[in-house]
């Protein structure tokens, strides 16, 4: 009998000792997952993905196929990470200078969405609900529900917790039209109320 609660990890995949991957999590072909990293439950891993040490990802995280996620980035709980995005992790790479203590962190708040090839460099937050449009390259922080797109990104917009795009009335308010919840912008930021 299959125990749908346990890890479905692919024959293919690679999982380093000393990884943590929570019930209902499935990786697919081709995937190494290495050692240190804290997968949560209900997470999805698409083919050829790497998740480099002590990296965690919280739960029912999304990551499309071909994803690089670097030593130093902490996904919150219901984050999506589009095909081929990628994390870096060091600022000034140089191939013959190590600089393996220098890992700077990226923090990828809850529920942020990053779209398809977009790059996001180093230490940086990435606020919540956000939405990483596909090939931006994230070079500063990101406001929760910020939309931001091209490279470098620029802020373009506001988005709800449901993906859609926020208008704005007189009275600084919006409406999401798929979950009719309410949002509110005061002082440059979104709130939903």
């Amino acid at each position: 009998m299959n125990d749908i609660s346990l890890p479905k990890v692919h024959p293919s995949a690679v999982v380093d000792d000393r990884c943590e991957i929570g019930p209902g999590t499935r990786v697919w072909h081709f995937c190494h997952i290495m050692s240190g990293c804290r997968i949560g439950a209900n997470c999805n891993l698409g083919q050829n993905v790497v998740v480099s040490p002590d990296v965690i990802l919280g739960n029912n995280v999304k990551v499309q196929n071909n994803v690089s996620i670097y030593t130093g980035v902490v996904c919150e709980d219901d984050v999506f990470l589009g095909p081929s995005c990628v994390f870096t992790n060091v600022t000034n790479p140089r191939s013959a200078v190590p600089r393996r203590n220098q890992y700077e962190q990226t923090l990828v708040r809850k529920g942020a969405t990053i779209g398809a090839n977009a790059t996001i460099v180093c230490g940086h937050t990435i606020g919540k609900y956000a939405f990483i449009g596909a090939g931006a390259v994230v070079t500063r922080d990101v406001p929760d529900y910020a939309l931001v797109v091209g490279n470098p990104a620029r802020h373009t917009g506001w988005m709800s917790e449901y993906g859609h795009p926020l208008e704005f009335n007189e009275d600084r308010k919006a409406l999401c039209p798929e979950s009719n919840e309410e949002y509110i912008i005061k002082d440059g930021r979104v709130e939903k109320l």
